[in-house]
């Protein structure tokens, strides 16, 4: 079974803007992937939306009268009614599975809704609006399943919290339409108790046999997570097939949230070892038979691609205990960080990661000139080794300059500025030219602008860093009274004014650590490190 995860990149008669200028399928390509899966004796299942995740779709003016909020479509409205059967109707159609999954995950927040209809608990809004879907999904003859994340405990707390029973919310067990089957997603928990507990409270719910989602953690990242998506699948998998309490059906997905900068080849790894615990008896699989088929299935070394994944991990490594709940992206924060400013250097002060990084990326690129023939897949490590290459360079650059530029040193700031930050640009071009020849070979183009975006924001900020530095030492040098003017006196001050080189006023600051106590144990996004300023 394949469930094809599409939003709104899937084609809908008449409505030109869904999936516009996203590479959307068409029917053609979808009913091809259909007919190819339906050879190997896999059934594919559309994967849609039909609450949340619309921002795509409703950030255009034509869309506003469907909106609750920015993400959320407008519960109990008929014109969203009319809209979600084309939806179905264009997402079902394709495929020969009379199955079809709907979504509803993450409908955060509240809009027009009350305006509109008054005041109505958030739950029963959101059974009353499952019943209105489930309603139209049995007149086309489809079989619907969702996320279990009601609209009441849709957040990741309320979710995974073992307190918080769905089958107690007055009107969910009565009024949830007996012929829909719900998917109990969990990415986080490292210990199998939580999800035999998850799996009797879907029970109680009325759904006897419950699916599990269980997930590689591809998302926010260049490389899959591997350590910590075998840790997260075998407990997953663990409570699944329990004779007692386990279920019939279950799954592994693969994310590409905030940006898709992974390479998803990277999962193949989690994808064998979720294969092998599916069909394994015992609580662990046979590791040397898992390597072993990876090897012959995918045509790498199975320990080189998991060694990929330490460019998340600081020097110190990074232990899995059953109170770890996710895996930071630290190779994704340290690229994107501004370099001029490095704001989060202080989370990183300690540690020598040039070294780290440097080690990364001398043995991935080892791996692939050495293993090219014997074990051709391993050309898929050029992306981490790339990006190793890049953060051995940029971590600790500011600290660099910064401590020159103090002792006002301008022979060691041009050093630095002509050796280690230009080969620095010269290592993030080719990883930009990689990475885009990467995608470019695997998907459509659209979708890469964004990140290309991100490129082209680091390439202007090191070429501004560069810029400013060599201006700076340029003057001082070219000036006779360099010294005097780098003097504490306010009339001195108001001299250096004339030229905005006398100094470099992003060296002048003294950083703060932001996140006390995390270090580098932190999973962000691209818009929290590209700047200490917030847009607007």
């Amino acid at each position: 079974m394949l469930q094809l995860y599409t939003e709104d990149t899937y084609e809908v008669e008449g409505e030109p803007l869904f999936g516009y200028l996203r590479g959307r399928y068409s029917r053609r390509e979808l009913s091809s992937i259909d007919d190819f899966a339906f050879d190997l004796g896999i059934e594919v299942i559309p994967c849609i939306q039909t609450l949340g995740h619309f921002g795509q779709v409703l950030q255009w003016p034509q869309y506003a009268h469907l909106r609750d909020n920015s993400e959320v479509l407008l519960a109990e409205s008929e014109a969203t009614y009319e809209f979600l059967e084309k939806l179905i109707k264009a997402a079902a159609s394709p495929f020969r599975s009379n199955r079809i999954h709907l979504g509803m995950d993450e409908a955060f927040g509240e809009g027009r809704y009350r305006q509109m209809f008054g005041y109505k608990e958030t739950t029963r809004i959101f059974v009353d609006h499952l019943q209105r879907v489930n309603e139209i999904c049995t007149r086309l003859g489809l079989q619907p399943m969702l996320w279990s994340d009601t609209a009441k405990n849709n957040t990741l707390m309320g979710y995974y919290d073992e307190s918080n029973n769905p089958a107690n919310m007055p009107g969910v067990v009565e009024n949830m339409p007996s012929n829909v089957e719900l998917i109990f997603w969990d990415y986080y928990h490292t210990s199998s108790d939580i999800y035999t507990q998850k799996l009797r409270q879907h029970r109680e719910l009325g759904c006897q046999q419950p699916w599990v989602a269980s997930a590689a953690w591809t998302w926010s990242r260049f490389w899959t997570a591997l350590p910590f998506t075998f840790e997260s699948v075998r407990a997953s998998t663990i409570a699944a097939k329990d004779r007692n309490s386990g279920v019939r059906n279950v799954f592994i997905t693969i994310w590409g949230d905030e940006g898709n900068e992974c390479d998803i080849f990277s999962a193949l790894p989690a994808l064998c070892y979720y294969s092998d615990q599916g069909y394994c008896d015992q609580d662990e699989v046979d590791v040397p038979i898992l390597k072993r088929n990876f090897e012959g299935i995918c045509g790498a070394n199975f320990d080189d691609w998991v060694f990929a994944s330490k460019i998340d991990e600081p020097p110190s490594g990074c232990p899995i205990t059953a109170r770890t709940y996710f895996v930071a992206n630290m190779s994704k924060w340290l690229l994107w960080e501004d370099p001029f400013l490095s704001f989060l250097s202080p989370q990183y002060a300690d540690e020598d990661l040039e070294s780290h990084y440097g080690a990364i990326a001398t043995r991935l690129f080892d791996v692939i000139d050495s293993k090219r023939f014997s074990h051709p897949m391993s050309e898929r490590l050029e992306l981490p080794a790339r990006i190793a290459m890049v953060l051995s360079l940029k971590c600790h650059l500011r600290q660099r300059f910064v401590e020159a530029y103090r002792r006002r040193d301008y022979e060691r700031l041009y050093e630095l500025a002509q050796g280690r930050l230009t080969r620095l640009r010269e290592e993030v071009d080719r990883l930009w030219r990689y990475h885009r020849s990467l995608w470019m070979k695997m998907y459509k183009p659209f979708g890469w602008e964004p990140l290309e975006l991100r490129y082209g924001g680091l390439r202007t900020r090191l070429e501004t860093m560069y810029d400013h530095i060599i201006a700076h030492v340029q003057c001082m040098n070219n000036s006779s009274s360099g010294e005097r003017r780098r003097s504490s006196s306010v009339a001195e001050e108001l001299l250096d004014e004339e030229n905005v080189h006398w100094r470099i006023p992003e060296f002048d600051v003294d950083l703060e650590c932001l996140f006390y106590g995390s270090r580098t144990n932190l999973l962000l996004d691209y818009s929290r490190v590209i700047s200490p300023s917030r847009p607007g």
